[in-house]
């Protein structure tokens, strides 16, 4: 037990070193053009120059952007406020990880990947038929983005993070042929240990396992050698977007994405990470409130294809993915239960699915939406939707954490309440704790479970995942979640958002860079 913790203690300090000395080389770089810039030599008027070049075409690069108005707006703002540096700070925050080179490779793959989608039954034409009022939404996810929509798949929803973690656990130990997961946090810990303990003894029997993880999502939480200790366990590995300590760092677009894959034919995703805070067995935020819903049958098969997609991204080779097609010698003996269609997001393309989703069920909502989101800083469009929806006699009602991971981004986010308030949205605090689910349902028929969070980062800039429903059974299980949460909740009142103009002041310019946050 000592080696073990000594162990721990120096893969910690390993950890920290290299972390420390990653933030220091950024800090330098810097520091050293502050001071070109601010000494008296020939060559820092020089610098000068070429950086107030830089800014401006930064700015008119931002201008002719197909990109949201928010945006536009924080990015202009930003370099107008640093006329010398803002350019520079516009291509640290914009020109990130979507290069024209990368860009490109994740088309030409996702583009080779749209056929594995559909290798199982097509049931596009009884899905339009059993579902005529969203007959537009499946079409665009099917036929525009090329997410099917299946039959054959039962669905069950977990409205806390333990309840998830037992699921996932008993699903493990059935898998037979692959395991694949990627999120977006992975620490090591009693949730972990025990996933991790499964994976070995699987891998061990011939299990293809494949583990995916973003390097900024688990900055301080796994050491720089963690791949190769994966490796060396018979489990595949790949980081997500490496943190480099290099000026132009590639910070901005992150995988965000949760997925459990299980030969094909079981997939779990929504909010809950592979961390010890996840399952409560770790007190970070109060009571940390989760969920997850778990596919079983057909709908599996696409969380199959999107983990596949992103391994041949970070590994470099196009994967075949007829050899892992589940129900090749037997059928699906899995009975149908409402629609299913998992869809996924990529922030270096101009469509915005996750958002399109959001607003579907907000605009079609004919009795009541409901909306359970960690984070709410909102576009023009979703705020003036979801007023607009209230104020056609719709029962909005959303839930958002009263302690929060980010105070900042929550302080932001209040400043909404005001106007969402006034236009007959109702907004609940949880008091007990973090709220970090991200689920939409709406009139006992159609629901979304996934990973993105209402702000800019999860619809603009993240890698994202979730799952459509329409008449399935979890539905319903997400709806009597909500209720039962706001037993545990406070109503806002127009007295609770008062503020004085100073903080309202200080409010309304964070907003403006509440895209960047």
């Amino acid at each position: 037990m000592s080696g073990l913790r000594e162990m721990t203690r120096k893969r910690f300090h390993i950890l920290l070193w290299h972390r420390a000395a990653t933030i220091m080389m950024i800090l330098l770089q810097l520091a050293f053009i502050l001071y070109a810039v601010l000494s008296n030599s020939r060559q820092s008027m020089i610098l000068q120059v070429v950086l107030t070049v830089i800014s401006v075409l930064a700015a008119f690069h931002v201008l002719t952007r197909q990109n949201k108005s928010a945006y536009k707006l924080s990015l202009i703002f930003l370099i107008l406020l640093f006329p010398i540096f803002g350019g520079l700070l516009y291509w640290l925050f914009s020109a990130q990880m979507a290069t024209k080179g990368l860009q490109k490779k994740l088309d030409q793959i996702e583009k080779d990947g749209k056929y594995a989608f559909r290798l199982l039954e097509d049931s596009y034409e009884e899905a339009l038929q059993e579902a005529p009022d969203h007959k537009s939404d499946i079409r665009y996810l099917q036929k525009y983005n090329g997410f099917p929509v299946y039959k054959h798949t039962q669905t069950e929803y977990y409205p806390m993070g333990e309840e998830a973690f037992k699921a996932i656990l008993r699903e493990l130990e059935r898998a037979e042929r692959y395991i694949f997961l990627e999120y977006f946090i992975v620490a090591e810990g009693v949730m972990w240990d025990a996933i991790l303990d499964i994976l070995k003894r699987k891998a061990a029997q011939g299990v293809d396992v494949r583990l995916v993880y973003d390097d900024l999502g688990c900055f301080l939480l796994l050491p720089k050698s963690y791949p190769e200790i994966m490796r060396s366990m018979g489990i595949k590995c790949h980081v997500f977007n490496p943190f480099r300590p290099l000026l132009t760092t590639v910070q901005n677009n992150r995988n965000h994405r949760k997925i459990l894959s299980i030969d094909g034919k079981v997939a779990f995703t929504g909010g809950i990470n592979l961390a010890d805070e996840y399952i409560n067995n770790k007190v970070r935020f109060g009571h940390w409130k989760d969920s997850a819903i778990m596919v079983k049958g057909y709908a599996a098969w696409s969380f199959t294809v999107m983990f596949l997609e992103m391994w041949s991204l970070l590994d470099g080779r196009t994967e075949p993915y007829e050899d892992y097609l589940p129900y090749q010698e037997e059928g699906c003996w899995v009975p149908h239960d409402g629609l299913v269609q998992p869809y996924s997001d990529s922030p270096m393309d101009t469509e915005n699915v996750s958002e399109h989703v959001y607003l579907r069920i907000i605009e079609k909502a004919q009795d009541y939406l409901y909306i359970t989101t960690p984070y709410l800083v909102l576009d023009d469009s979703i705020i003036s939707a979801l007023i607009l929806t209230a104020k056609s006699g719709v029962d909005v009602r959303i839930t958002t954490p009263r302690i929060p991971d980010k105070p900042l981004v929550q302080f932001v986010g209040r400043s909404y309440y005001r106007a969402l308030i006034q236009g007959g949205v109702q907004i609940y605090e949880y008091e007990e704790g973090f709220i970090h689910s991200k689920n939409f349902v709406s009139d006992d028929k159609i629901a979304t479970v996934g990973t993105v969070n209402l702000d800019f980062r999860s619809l603009y800039l993240h890698f994202e995942c979730g799952v459509w429903l329409y008449q399935s059974r979890a539905v319903q299980q997400v709806k009597e979640d909500f209720l039962e949460t706001l037993n545990h909740c406070r109503l806002i009142k127009e007295k609770d958002y008062r503020a004085n103009v100073v903080v309202r002041m200080f409010q309304d310019v964070l907003r403006i860079f509440a895209p960047l946050i």
